[in-house]
């Protein structure tokens, strides 16, 4: 794990935004930006973005097409790397030395993973110390999204990394088609919070502040970012969930994930698996450690996301981790528990990795613990100990 960034700081949240081309995010766009709500944000749209603004400029630069518009918005689109526009901006959109914006939303062609954009994120340490993710916006077109799910392994991508599913063109698809869509978006990502904007049009409010820090909040909202209800309810349909601590049996060698799919094997996010533990005790933070950085080591490109609260031994405060595939963005310690649950809880979202393999790995990780703490209770003590 990276070193911990303190949780006092407060660095520019963005914003993802992605989805399958013809899925919508045009019109969402721009809806969004005319909103109050989105006043001193920043819209950055990449090179191949097909969004048309122009009926809401105020002002406009010729220089990587920049914009002003009637919201208060900026918008750029970058025409370079996305590290060293995110390097610039702070200083490009200032005024009398201040900055013009708070908030950052970005724009990425449909025809990508957003997975690039988010190492992006995490990985420079200039970046990594003044902006955070908020959160992944995916749309999805109601209409069309099963075939696009069927032969676009992109498509998939974009909904498993997802922290908001927004489902669009809702009003055109038939209840049936749209039941069938948003049940299939639950297995592939139980986490993610479903949305039906009516027109391209929906509060900005649904879609931003979507991480674990919100403004004016003093504590994070631990529950929501993980939304762990989501995965009690697949452990209620795939019967196979289980924690660990308190001597439970660790091993479920009748089941089989496949069952968690009520579609086609052959689709693609059959490929994808969503799953929540829990630890009862405190980890051991060297231990922890060393079997995260084993898992990644060897799995890091199919595990999409990781995001947890851990209980470490020996720290009164709990630590927040956040991967995507083998990056991670550095651990934030938080000032106090969000509540009486100390437990440590890890969401997983794999490729091809089954929960197994996983448990495995949890399993021996928890043995090497049992097997420390019983080595030590057998050292004899000091004869100068009083």
């Amino acid at each position: 794990m990276n070193p911990s960034v303190p949780a006092g700081d407060a660095p520019i949240p963005v914003s993802l935004l992605t989805g399958f081309l013809g899925s919508g995010k045009t019109t969402l766009l721009n809806y969004l930006i005319a909103q109050p709500e989105m006043k001193d944000t920043l819209v950055i749209i990449n090179e191949f973005g097909e969004i048309g603004l122009d009926h809401l400029l105020v002002a406009h630069s010729q220089e990587d097409t920049v914009v002003e518009m009637s919201s208060g918005c900026l918008c750029c689109t970058i025409r370079g790397d996305l590290k060293k526009t995110l390097k610039d901006i702070t200083w490009r959109f200032a005024e009398g030395g201040q900055r013009k914006f708070n908030r950052v939303v970005i724009e990425t062609t449909g025809l990508a993973s957003p997975v690039p954009i988010l190492h992006t994120l995490m990985t420079d340490s200039f970046i990594a110390s003044r902006y955070r993710l908020d959160g992944v916006i995916v749309t999805v077109d109601a209409v069309n999204g099963m075939s696009t799910l069927d032969n676009h392994v992109e498509a998939v991508q974009q909904a498993a990394v997802a922290d908001r599913l927004l489902l669009t063109k809702s009003d055109l698809a038939d209840a049936a088609q749209l039941e069938q869509l948003s049940a299939r978006l639950r297995v592939l990502n139980p986490s993610a919070r479903q949305l039906l904007p009516q027109q391209g049009k929906i509060s900005p409010s649904e879609l931003l502040d979507a991480g674990l820090f919100r403004p004016g909040e003093k504590m994070p909202d631990v529950a929501r970012w993980l939304n762990e209800e989501a995965f009690a309810e697949k452990k209620a349909h795939d019967h196979h969930h289980h924690d660990h601590g308190h001597g439970h049996d660790h091993h479920d060698h009748g089941h089989h994930d496949h069952h968690d799919h009520a579609h086609d094997v052959n689709r693609h996010d059959d490929h994808i698996r969503a799953f929540c533990f829990t630890f009862d005790e405190p980890i051991d933070p060297v231990l922890f450690d060393e079997w995260l950085s084993l898992l990644v080591g060897f799995k890091g490109p199919n595990i999409l996301r990781i995001k947890g609260i851990l209980n470490l031994k020996g720290e009164d405060k709990p630590t927040v981790i956040h991967g995507v595939q083998h990056i991670f963005h550095p651990t934030v310690t938080l000032p106090e528990w969000p509540s009486g649950d100390r437990r440590s809880r890890i969401v997983f979202i794999t490729r091809d990795i089954e929960r197994a393999t996983i448990e495995r790995s949890f399993d021996a990780f928890m043995q090497a613990q049992a097997i420390e703490q019983e080595e030590r209770k057998k050292q004899p003590s000091s004869p100068y100990s009083y």
